[in-house]
C-alpha cells in the first residue's frame, strides 16, 4: 500500500514522501497515529498543492534575504559606548546591541539570533556576519566609538 507521510517518521522517510508499507502496517500503525494517509487521488493532489504553497512562500524568503542583502551588505553601523582605559569597553556589545543600530540605520529588521559574532570587548571596527537565509549571509561592519 501506498501512503504519503503527514510527519517524519523515523525508519520510513521525511514529511510530504510517499512510501510503500506492508497494507497491515499501514492499517494498524501509520494511519491511526496519524503518521500518514492513503495515497489515493484527493490525497496526492492535497500534497502536490502543498509541495507548489512550500515552493512559493521558500521563494518568497529567498527574495526577502536578497533584498535584506542589499540594503545591509559591506555597510557600517556606529555603536556608541562607555570606554574605559585603552579602548577597553564596560561591558560588551552583544547581538541585540548589533541587531537594534542595524534597525535603526537601515531600516532592516533583524533577528538577534541571526548574527553570527562574540561578544565585541574592544572599540574600533569588527566584521560580522547576519545569516539572512540558509544559504544568504550579509557581512556588516560594526564600529565600535567611545561614548
Amino acid at each position: 500500500m501506498q501512503v504519503i507521510l503527514i510527519t517524519d517518521v523515523k525508519s520510513l522517510g521525511k514529511k510530504g514522501t510517499i512510501v510503500n508499507v506492508n497494507d497491515n502496517y499501514a492499517r494498524n500503525y501509520i494511519i491511526p497515529r496519524k503518521l500518514g494517509v492513503e495515497a489515493n487521488k484527493a490525497n496526492l493532489n492535497d500534497l502536490k498543492l502543498q509541495n507548489a504553497n512550500t515552493e512559493k512562500l521558500e521563494a518568497a524568503r529567498v527574495a526577502n534575504a536578497k533584498d535584506m542583502r542589499a540594503k545591509i551588505d559591506n555597510k557600517a553601523v556606529t555603536i556608541s559606548i562607555k570606554t574605559g582605559k585603552d579602548g577597553k569597553l564596560f561591558g560588551s556589545v552583544t547581538s541585540k546591541e548589533v541587531a537594534d543600530a542595524i534597525d535603526k540605520t537601515f531600516g532592516v529588521s533583524i533577528d538577534k539570533k541571526k548574527i553570527v559574532m562574540d561578544p565585541i570587548k574592544s572599540a574600533g571596527d569588527h566584521q560580522i556576519t547576519v545569516k539572512l537565509h540558509k544559504d544568504i549571509s550579509a557581512v556588516v561592519t560594526v564600529k565600535v566609538a567611545e561614548g
